[in-house]
This record gives C-alpha cells, structure tokens and sequence, in this order.
C-alpha cells in the first residue's frame, strides 16, 4: 500500500474526522495485544515497529541474526510470508521458492538465514524448533498476540518518525502508542534525524535501552555505481529512506521511481524502466528487497542491487541486552 499524506503531519481534516474509527481501531488492537501468547519452549525475540509501513524492520532482523550467531545461537526467522501465496508454515527455500509464494521479505532473508513463514505462527514456532533453532526472531508480529515474546525491539527511522501519530485509519500507527510503548522493550533508532526523539525519550523513561544504528552501503554495490548517474526504484515500505541512503553513499540519482511497498512488478514495468534508464544514460539500482522479484526476468541482469546492512553504533550494550533476556527466557523456561 502507499501511505497516504494525511498521515504526515500537519493534521488534516481527512484525518480529524477518521478518529473516531481510529480510537475503535485502537480499543480492539489493544485488546487484541493484552492476551497471553503461546510459550513455544525457546526464546522469542520480535522485530517489530508501532506503525504500517517501513522502518527498517528486515535489516534489524538480520543484524540480530548476526549478533544472535556471535553469541553461539541458532537463530531461525519466523515470518508470516506477507505476500506470499503459501499459508505454511514452510521453509524458505531460495532454490525452488520464488517471492509470489512465500514474499519478497522473507526469500530475501533465507539467502542469508534459515527462513520459516506461517500464517499460524504458533504452527510455525513448531516448525522453526523443529529445525534445530535455539532462538526465534519474529519478523514483525509485535501487535500479535499469538506467541509469548521473551523481547520485543522495536524498529523507528529517525527521519520519518510516526507521522500524524494517530491510529488506524486516521494515521499509521497500528495500536495506540502508549500501549504499544508499554510492551517495548527496546527501541532501535535508524539514522541521525530527530523525528524519533520524543518516542525515545518515552521508552527511556520506563527504563528500556534506545539502541541507535544506521544502515551501511555494501562496498561492492557503492563500488558498482561509483561516477555513474543512476534510476533508482524502489517498492519497499519507505522509498525515500533508500533514494536518501544512495546520496549519503555518493551515488549520483538522476530519477527516483517510487512504487507500493510489496510492489509486484509486471514485465512491462521493468521494460519501461529498462528503456528510460538507456534512452537517459542511466543506469537502474533497487533494493535487495526489490531485486528477488525481478530474478525470472531478462531486464533483471541489468540492474543493480544496493546492499545495506544495519550497524550499531554501540554493539555491545546490544549485545549484553540480548544475552539478559535469552538467560531469562531460560531461567522461566527450567523453573516450570
């Protein structure tokens, strides 16, 4: 979907005369976070954000992979599959899946990690566990109430903040933030902008670590686009935080193309892009995300993915957070 610009601040009237279905909205999201999650035996770490759309929830996941894999955890990815035509719960598999089945999200993710998508996410902690994980990351989720969470980070990009700050559908907050905030139990802050300041100093104020990071060009996609000018597209949850992760890497673009998070791209799109970016003397870059959709197509081999990984700035705190809970989890785990 595409976030409609009533939910940026100022305050419209489109958006005033929506709350009363957002306050509705927000008294059922609420009730629907206050149940008791399942204990699927193994700790359960959430990656989640308090709003529709991107924030920077994948790359998060996956530094947190990273950080569960120092650690000497096996982490398995749990992921509902939005987009995908597969209920699962399956696991990823990037050498016979494609994104129509099982999203773009996670097939991107199963390059790198073992990947289990489910509607049931009950069913698909099963599945997960039944792999040898020792640790679950949940790929969004933070609002479901079916499992029990040992942690639950949540991810806000520093530039666009939470928008109007009003619930569904009069803004894009998916439950009311004070509840969401009581259920944090760490922020991750992305990027140097100050839109998230206020949320932070919420979170820190009940005690929870605000945990800043940014995301990092691949050397190698920097490398490749390096004194070329560039059509940049992109169909993930926040456009312009890729077309302003370019610029701060030096790469020089001349046209951005933004489309719906999810964007199922037909043929003839990427051919019409493919004849710009020539006629232009461009050349075309999108997102990893973007790119595992595009891979039956011919124009594909023309187009260049931009690679990011999140880095925090302190790792260590990150670090000593994630050991605390995990030890936690199994305190409660061996006590039962």
């Amino acid at each position: 979907m595409r976030e409609p610009a009533f939910w940026r601040p100022p305050s419209t009237w489109l958006s005033r005369l929506l709350m009363p279905l957002g306050a509705i909205y927000g008294e059922v999201a609420g009730s629907r976070m206050a149940r008791k999650g399942v204990d699927v035996g193994i700790p359960v770490l959430c990656v989640g954000n308090y709003h529709v759309g991107g924030a920077g929830k994948t790359p998060t996941t996956l530094a947190l992979v990273q950080v569960l894999r120092d650690l000497g955890e096996t982490p398995v990815v749990l992921s509902r599959g939005y987009g995908g035509k597969l209920r699962g719960p399956v696991k990823v598999d990037p050498s016979r899946h494609v994104a129509a089945d099982v999203g773009d999200e996670p097939l991107m993710m199963a390059r790198q990690v073992p990947v289990v998508i489910s509607g049931d996410r009950v069913a698909g902690a099963a599945l997960a566990r039944s792999t040898g994980a020792s640790v679950i990351v949940m790929d969004d989720g933070f609002q479901n109430p079916a499992i029990a969470k040992d942690a639950s980070f949540i991810v806000i990009d520093s530039n666009r903040g939470l928008g109007n700050g009003r619930v569904l559908p009069a803004g894009p907050l998916r439950a009311p933030l004070d509840l969401q905030i009581a259920r944090t139990d760490a922020l991750v802050v992305i990027g140097d902008g100050v839109a998230a300041t206020g949320v932070a100093a919420l979170v820190a104020g009940r005690g929870g670590p605000v945990l800043t990071a940014r995301l990092v060009p691949d050397e190698a996609s920097v490398a490749a686009l390096r004194g070329k000018r560039v059509l940049a597209f992109a169909g993930i949850g926040d456009p312009q935080r890729f077309f302003r992760t370019l610029r701060h890497a030096g790469v020089d673009v001349a046209v951005e193309k933004a489309f719906a998070d999810h964007h199922p791209y037909a043929p003839a799109e990427i051919d019409a892009l493919t004849l710009q970016a020539k006629r232009d003397g461009l050349v075309l870059v999108t997102t990893e995300k973007d790119i595992v959709k595009l891979s039956s197509m011919p124009a594909a081999a023309e187009i260049v993915p931009f690679a990011v990984t999140l880095a925090f700035e302190d790792k260590a705190a990150l670090q000593a957070f994630v050991v605390e809970k995990l030890n936690r989890a199994r305190v409660k785990t061996l006590g039962r």
